[in-house]
């Protein structure tokens, strides 16, 4: 297990609750470097050109793919999807098909763009949630989820899945909490014939993930490791006096990482200099000078929150761009990239973003305008963008220099340290090949951040990957399509879970783990199973009975909920714009209040509504008393949907959800997900079927989807 890093806080660090002392000082930022620095910034530049030559790594990696599958762990850039582009071009000349894989739609469609350009559009397919194009093609590009289900849909056909290579980008989500069990899904049911690509830059213990696929799949796998970044990264401290600092001095005696002698002192001091007055935003635009002044541009800096990304861009007057040449070829190319959209094209950040070539990048924004950013900082258009730690996950955004302020970030429920393979990930945006000599990953003091963690972070080795894997009745209805219990059984033995807890249980050590035992994953199957036995969709002897069949479709997040809204009749199966609002009831996210302005909530849309809570209420109540998660429903998130399928104004959309665009989006997106999923009940329920398909085409339009 990689080791665990503790959290301390520090005189830099005080609790969240803590006030900052209120005589510390803040002054002008004056640029200045230290003179340990001097030699290193004569490094800066863009390296001279030379025809590409594969490392040994990616060589070894090439040879690998040809008699055994294959794990890559290799810093970001080190050019782990070229290994991928070349075992795929051998697999098209031998007449084959390939599938790659990726955790995000976005990354799906970059991939799907870059595949296209390399071995041909009429070669290349894709699959996601709001895509499907050519789905017979030799190389399809599509994300984890539809892959699984592709899984599902051969093991039911009694068939292999037609396709002769597998690769699995960003395999470390098998450790993610929320999907990290569709990866290790898709690894146990993966025939063996097909050979197995995964690629990651952040796996601690890619040996034992090597070992358990070497035992499940009867195919050794081979661990192919690289250390060096193909661009070395050195990390800085900003003084907010405006000197720069290495952040580091090297190793101790005792093989310790130091920090800096002058960093230390800032560290220790008992009035430190601050950037700004607690509760306000440090000087971007000072800030972006300094940068500026030393070459250190484009810059990255991640942020704690959306709200600080927006509000940093009003921070940056400083930057206005000088060159009345770069002015108009930034704003030709934005031209270009918003002109699809009417509505991107409006953008209230597009002003930052063409006089001051900054932007914000987060989950609240739409994700057209995220692509805009994207392919912008990709060109090197941009000085900088401001985004929270999400960017890091597997996007293809890098910079010379990215710059924390926290040494922690906000995962949803709380503030927590951040991990070394978070850290690993964002500094992974630092230095573009091909562009850099070298890369900088910049800490910045004040109140949320901890030196020393920082320190220790950039040193430690990347975290070992859990196994996330859960029963679902998804999971379970569609390997009931293809499997006796019995088979079940086997099939869950062969868990990531089940081998790291025979692992751990060597030497004498206690069998569980996290508090469960080697069968917990039977015991939990057997559960669900009884459950859809009592409710009709499971035969007493374990077969799928005829609702079980077609609930088996509903790979969602709330199947049973849905399947039982249509056996009951309380769905509107014939109005698209109600269809549509009822299913975003069940994919909301939202904890928030649910009032809702009457205004807004007509009365058919209120009607269905209370008559689908109603119906469902038995069920919802005997799935809670069993022990089952139900997820409520929402009325605001229908009320947004039902607005927008029937032709309102976006701006109009987004008052009555009270969300951000980006959300909202999300939410339609998800929406259109579901629909989909419902399309595919045509034989049991035509008339839903049809009404799903009319409802997709109702929602899912500019700006919530922008294909260029």
């Amino acid at each position: 297990m990689a080791r665990r890093l503790k959290y301390h806080h520090r005189k830099t660090y005080p609790k969240r609750s803590g006030s900052y002392r209120k005589n510390n000082r803040i002054k002008k930022i004056k640029p200045g470097v230290d003179a340990r620095l001097k030699k290193i910034f004569t490094s800066i530049g863009v390296p001279d050109k030379k025809p590409f030559t594969p490392d040994s790594f990616q060589l070894e990696a090439i040879s690998a793919i040809e008699h055994s599958d294959c794990l890559v762990t290799a810093p970001t850039g080190a050019g782990k999807t070229w290994i991928a582009q070349q075992a795929i071009a051998r697999i098209l000349e031998g007449g084959g098909k390939s599938w790659y894989a990726s955790p995000l739609k976005a990354l799906s469609n970059a991939k799907y763009t870059e595949f296209s350009k390399i071995f041909g559009v009429q070669n290349v397919g894709i699959l996601t949630g709001d895509r499907k194009e050519n789905p017979d093609a030799a190389i399809i590009v599509g994300t984890t989820e539809i892959l699984r289900n592709h899984l599902y849909d051969a093991m039911h056909r009694g068939e292999t899945l037609a396709t002769d290579f597998v690769v699995l980008d960003e395999a470390h989500f098998l450790g993610d909490e929320d999907r990290g069990v569709v990866w290790e899904e898709v690894m146990i049911y993966l025939p063996s014939r097909i050979p197995l690509l995964l690629l990651s830059a952040t796996i601690g213990n890619a040996r034992q993930i090597s070992g358990w696929l070497t035992r499940i799949r009867s195919r050794k796998c081979t661990v192919i490791e690289e250390s060096q970044r193909p661009v070395p990264l050195y990390p800085l401290f900003f003084n907010p006096s405006g000197t720069l600092y290495p952040l580091m001095a090297g190793r101790g005696s005792k093989g310790k990482v130091r920090m800096y002698k002058k960093v230390a002192d800032y560290a220790n001091a008992r009035k430190p200099l601050l950037l700004a007055r607690p509760g306000k935003l440090p000087p971007f635009g000072e800030i972006l000078q300094v940068l500026k002044k030393y070459r250190l541009l484009p810059a990255i800096f991640f942020l704690k929150s959306r709200a600080d990304c927006d509000n940093a861009l009003n921070l940056c007057h400083e930057n206005q761009l000088q060159s009345a040449r770069r002015q108009e070829q930034l704003s030709r190319r934005i031209e270009e990239l918003v002109s699809p959209s009417p509505y991107i094209a409006k953008h209230r950040q597009r002003w930052h973003l063409e006089h001051l070539a900054v932007g914000s990048h987060h989950g609240g924004q739409l994700p057209v305008w995220k692509l805009v950013l994207e392919t912008l900082m990709t060109e090197g258009l941009l000085d900088a963008v401001f985004a929270t730690s999400t960017v890091a996950a597997g996007v293809n955004f890098p910079a010379r220099t990215v710059v924390f302020f926290n040494s922690d970030r906000f995962n949803g429920v709380a503030f927590k340290p951040l991990t070394s393979t978070e850290m690993q990930q964002m500094t992974g945006r630092a230095g573009r090949r091909g562009m850099d000599r070298v890369g900088f990953a910049m800490a910045v003091p004040g109140k949320f951040m901890d030196l020393g963690l920082t320190v220790r972070l950039f040193t430690a080795p990347a975290s070992d990957v859990i196994s996330q894997i859960r029963i679902n009745f998804t999971m379970v209805l569609n390997l009931l399509l293809s499997h006796t219990p019995d088979q079940i059984e086997d099939l869950l033995d062969k868990s990531f879970a089940t081998y790291q807890m025979m692992n751990h249980s060597k030497k004498g050590r206690s069998r569980k783990l996290s508090g469960f035992d080697q069968k917990f994953l039977w015991h939990d199957f057997l559960r669900h199973l009884e459950f859809l036995q009592d409710k009709g969709f499971v035969s007493e002897g374990g077969t799928l009975t005829d609702d079980g069949i077609w609930t088996s479709q509903l790979r969602i997040d709330q199947p049973l909920m849905i399947a039982e809204g249509f056996r009951l009749g309380v769905f509107p199966q014939s109005d698209p714009a109600l269809l549509a609002a009822i299913t975003a009831s069940f994919v909301s996210e939202r904890e928030s209040d649910d009032h809702i302005d009457q205004a807004f909530l007509p009365k058919t849309l209120s009607t269905a509504f209370i008559r689908v809570k109603k119906g469902l209420r038995p069920l919802a109540r005997d799935m809670a008393a069993r022990g089952f998660e139900v997820k409520p429903l929402f009325l605001k998130p229908a009320a947004a949907v039902y607005a927008w399928a029937t032709g309102q104004p976006w701006e109009n959309v987004q008052s009555i959800a009270e969300i951000e665009e980006g959300t909202l989006a999300r939410l339609i997106l998800r929406t259109v997900d579901n629909l989909r999923h419902i399309m595919a009940l045509k034989q049991a329920f035509s008339e839903a079927a049809e009404t799903a398909a009319t409802a997709t085409e109702l929602i899912l339009r500019d700006p919530v989807l922008m294909i260029w």
